[in-house]
């Protein structure tokens, strides 16, 4: 953007012109004098002058992080105090509240100030003012030139850094008023080339008084002097000038000033008048070579290689695939973008090395600073290219727009190749992509350069676990890598597989010959300390996404911070949105917007992930950044509440009328609302992983009871066996956590929870220890409904084990809790399991009778998933009366219900039961058919139930007349059997008998 006005006025720094009305006002910061801060017009409170030191070293860092031993030794050097460090973030502290959020912000153990707008701080306007000021007068607009040195020179408000301490003060003190006197003796200079020369004796007489030895500006007043008409005065300055220097440091005048005496003294014409400036010969064209060095050990990422090295050869000219249709083609633009650390600047540029022949005119390089506070400037960006080009400078144009134009001239009919590195945007892009064919560029980005019209889009992922592997192995050695595989497979997967953090682990490891890749891998396991284990250097994965993070507005900051605090692979819009409390379509643009940054991924359409360091570093910018702090407890809880309340509603489509939804846990935020069975399922078990480490994520007491009532609502989760080992897994978790709080209730619950997952694998005695503890907790809590699920429980297991009587008593307690809380499917399930303990009684009428009840109240609720259980039941006692058509009937109905459902264990167990029914019917071949799909899919009973079915396989199979293959089943079935405790393995000591006779 050109900011002069009609008349040609300079380029003003943004933040030093007064903002239109209504504008939030901005910081600015003096360094030219006393150490200040303003917000607006209204002075800040710096503190006392250490901590006005602080301030001072951070702003001439100009964005660069500070260490805390830097900062120590620039406000103390060699003699600190004992408190220093606590000293230093003493002072960051408060200058953090007065200055505000984000603005001094803390990284790799020191501190930075970030987020200032352009020219907040009065050194920096004046360095620009200076730039300016040395092409105008390069230029030859001297006018220009002067005004833009005054301005710069206006700036200084008395002595620079004015009452700071420490030796850091001290030096840059001294720095700075050495450029002051450099701009002040180069605008005298333009003063006398302008014929000022009466008006610049004044002052170059009093500057020679205030520094005495200072030669420059005595040559200066002899000068002024002398085309003043004051010769004898000219030469009395240079004798006492030789006399001074005599005298103070024993030395004669420089050749200048000796040389400026004999012209005067000679009355030398050219002296009387300015000279003009020589004008500058045009630059010859040069081929630039700009490229920075390809790294040695560059690994993998062959695909995308080849993918852009065909790109670029096709854009040269010298790709095979190009024909007369592609005359009228436009430059190739190829951008690449992925997350920080991915490798995009290390793969453009080995690209880029392998294109050079092809580009024989010139590569140019530049980094764009996009992830920076301070992105280049593509005007600034032209200049240097132009003049690289071979441009001089009094040729090159003020505006972007002519420098653009010019560029692409300078281009036409060359064969150059643009690396634009780190860019920010499209629009930073675009001035400097060349405009012809046989140029191309490439562009490396956190961000998808969509905003470019034709460019290729290139998506950089992490690596594959081999190429980790092959690039950690190439850094660390073979031989240090080879004899522990497994350990080095934990570290790149520690590193999720980024380029970075991999080049970083290995360049630790190589550097430290004691250590082992073992000891690396430990190291990196305990993620609170991996993103400060993983930095060598200047190099830290940490810092890296700290360029992005600070980019961020502050709503995209937000839900950056609060996503990144749920456990779980991915995350959908409609979670995220609970964990941002924000709209849907809100949630949905910030999350989009993260997504074009490169630090969160669209794993498909609606869903969300973060790349495992990025959400450590989320996690951590939490902690130090969110408030007030109970922000996060307040977004996990959202969280908490939707899965519950939505699981909820699912549980309640599955089972109408069961009344275990009225029993769980209040939620204070709502969930979705399913009409459709199919797609609430769809829900649950897409939701799954997500929600169960939601529920496990929340041990504390806050959430801890509707953690455990989130398991109970998704129940499903475990009987399908798909994610059974997770719920496991969060259920021994709030078990333990409800058992250490001393919350009855809850361990209650959790240990219902766990006895399912118990029973469903054949885990009996477990089962029933978690199952009779839950009964006796629930007691303690006056909480009615684990008794039901806990006495089904154990009733299952004692029927299993032959314990009918106990059984019985089990399943009568829980048909009468059931009914006595007006759960109608849940009684029904009661007298299911009834009739399955009658019909292992051979009470096969009675067993009919009470699955017939029971099916008749799952048709009468419409339920489909418990209908399923009781036609299963109601087949497995047809099959007792021999009734074998009606029991195929009935399972086969069952078989159909269990898939729609996706019950997979049930439709397993289903199977079995099928095949027991044709043995019973003599129908080998189709029971060996059924007995083979319920090992491949799975079934409820664990081992058990295994034995079972290996014992109906080993039947068919031996009728089938494959006699070595049934004895094969027997021996395993019999084992598995045996180790249960099943009074079944009688039966198959007595058919492997006649096999084992030699």
């Amino acid at each position: 953007m050109d900011d002069r006005g009609g008349h040609g006025g300079p380029r003003v720094p943004r933040q030093w012109r007064p903002g239109p009305s209504g504008e939030p006002a901005a910081l600015r910061f003096d360094v030219l004098g006393p150490v200040r801060a303003r917000r607006g017009e209204e002075p800040l409170a710096t503190g006392s002058p250490q901590q006005r030191a602080l301030l001072a070293a951070l702003l001439l860092r100009e964005g660069r992080t500070a260490t805390a031993a830097e900062l120590i030794d620039a406000l103390w050097g060699e003699d600190p105090p004992s408190q220093a460090l606590a000293a230093v973030r003493t002072y960051a502290s408060r200058l953090r509240k007065v200055l505000g959020q984000g603005v001094l912000v803390s990284e790799s153990g020191g501190y930075a100030v970030r987020g200032l707008g352009e020219g907040a701080l009065d050194l920096t306007a004046a360095q620009e003012w200076s730039a300016q000021a040395e092409k105008a007068r390069g230029a030859g607009d001297l006018t220009l030139a002067r005004d833009l040195l005054n301005r710069a020179l206006a700036l200084w408000d008395g002595e620079a850094l004015a009452g700071v301490p420490g030796p850091y003060a001290e030096a840059q003190r001294v720095r700075l008023e050495e450029w002051r006197l450099g701009l002040l003796e180069s605008r005298l200079d333009m003063d006398l080339e302008q014929g000022c020369h009466a008006e610049a004796v004044s002052e170059l007489t009093a500057l020679t008084a205030a520094y005495p030895l200072r030669e420059r500006l005595r040559e200066l007043l002899m000068l002024a002097l002398y085309r003043a008409g004051r010769q004898a005065e000219a030469l009395a300055v240079y004798a006492d000038t030789r006399r001074l220097l005599a005298e103070e440091l024993g030395v004669d005048p420089r050749a200048g000033l000796r040389e400026l005496q004999r012209r005067i003294l000679q009355a030398d014409p050219e002296l009387a008048e300015p000279s003009a400036p020589a004008a500058q010969p045009a630059a010859a064209p040069v081929r630039p070579a700009q490229l920075p060095a390809n790294v040695p050990d560059f690994t993998g990422r062959t695909s995308f290689v080849r993918e852009l090295s065909e790109v670029l050869a096709g854009a040269s000219g010298s790709g095979g695939g190009r024909g007369e249709g592609d005359a009228g083609r436009v430059m190739a633009v190829s951008a690449l973008a992925g997350i920080g650390g991915v490798g995009k600047t290390t793969l453009a540029v080995h690209v880029a090395h392998r294109a050079r022949p092809a580009f024989p005119d010139g590569q140019l390089y530049v980094d764009l600073q996009g992830a920076g506070a301070r992105a280049a400037d593509p005007e600034t960006v032209l200049g240097s290219f132009l003049r690289a080009l071979g441009t001089a400078d009094s040729a090159i144009p003020d505006s972007l727009e002519d420098r653009a134009a010019l560029y692409r001239s300078v281009l036409d009919g060359r064969r150059v190749l643009v690396l634009l590195d780190n860019a920010r945007d499209a629009a930073q892009v675009r001035p400097l992509l060349p405009g012809t064919e046989g140029c191309a560029a490439l562009v490396t980005s956190r961000v998808r350069m969509v905003g470019l019209a034709g460019a290729h889009l290139v998506d950089l992922d992490v690596m594959s676990p081999d190429e980790a592997i092959a690039l950690f192995t190439r850094i660390v050695g073979e031989e240090r890598v080879g004899s522990e595989r497994k350990a080095a497979l934990d570290v790149v997967a520690a590193c999720g597989f980024l380029p970075l953090a991999i080049r970083i682990a290995a360049s630790r490891l190589a550097a430290r010959r004691t250590w082992t890749v073992s000891v690396l891998a430990a190291k990196l396991a305990d993620e609170r300390r991996r993103l400060d284990e993983l930095q060598a250097g200047d190099l830290a994965v940490k810092a890296t996404f700290e360029l992005g993070y600070g980019q961020l507005e502050p709503g995209q900051a937000r839900a950056f911070r609060l996503l990144g605090l749920a456990d779980g692979p991915d995350i959908s819009l409609a979670a995220a949105a609970a964990v941002l409390d924000l709209p849907p379509e809100d949630t949905e643009d910030l999350l989009e917007s993260l997504v074009d940054t490169s630090l969160l991924e669209s794993a498909a359409p609606g869903r969300y992930r973060f790349h495992d360091l990025v959400r450590l570093y989320a996690r951590a910018c939490a902690d130090r950044d969110e408030r007030p702090p109970g922000e996060r407890t307040a977004a996990l809880s959202r969280l908490l509440d939707f899965y519950l309340a939505t699981a909820a509603g699912v549980y309640a489509i599955e089972r109408p009328g069961d009344r275990t939804v009225d029993h769980l846990e209040v939620t204070s935020y709502d969930g979705l609302a399913f009409t459709e069975r199919a797609e609430a399922l769809d829900w649950l078990f897409v939701e799954a992983q997500g929600l169960l480490a939601c529920a496990q994520q929340q041990t504390a007491d806050g959430g801890l009871r509707r953690a455990v009532d989130l398991l109970w609502a998704a129940k499903d989760l475990a009987e399908s066996g798909a994610n059974a080992k997770q719920y496991e897994t969060a259920a021994v978790a709030l078990r333990n956590a409800a058992r250490a709080a001393g919350d009855a209730r809850a361990e209650s619950r959790a240990r219902t929870a766990l006895s399912n997952v118990h029973l469903a694998a054949g885990r009996y005695s477990e089962a029933d220890d978690e199952a009779r503890r839950a009964i006796e907790l629930a007691e303690v809590a006056h909480d009615a409904t684990p008794m039901s699920w806990a006495s089904t429980d154990r009733g299952i297991i004692a029927l299993s084990q032959g314990r009918y009587d106990e059984a019985e008593q089990l399943f009568t307690t829980a048909r009468d809790c059931y009914r006595a809380d007006g759960n109608r499917p849940g009684e029904a399930n009661a007298l299911c399991n009834l009739s399955r303990l009658y019909e292992r009684m051979n009470r096969t009428d009675s067993a009919i009778d009470l699955a017939q009840q029971g099916v008749g109240i799952f048709q009468q609720l419409g339920l489909s998933l418990r209908l399923a259980n009781g036609r299963y039941a109601l087949g497995v006692a047809l099959i007792r009366a021999g009734r074998l058509s009606e029991g195929l009937v009935q399972l086969s109905d069952a078989l159909t219900m269990f898939g729609s459902n996706r019950q997979r264990l049930w439709e397993g167990t289903t199977h079995f039961r099928i095949a027991q029914l044709h043995l019973a019917a003599r129908r080998p071949a189709q029971a060996a058919q059924h007995a083979e799909q319920a090992l491949a899919i799975g079934f409820i009973g664990g081992d058990l139930i295994r034995g079972g079915v290996l014992n109906a396989l080993g039947k068919s199979l031996d009728a089938l007349g494959q006699s070595d293959r049934a004895r094969a089943c027997w021996h395993e079935a019999l084992l598995l059997l045996e180790q249960t405790g099943a009074p079944e393995a009688v039966e198959v000591r007595r058919l492997l008998a006649p096999l084992e006779t030699p």
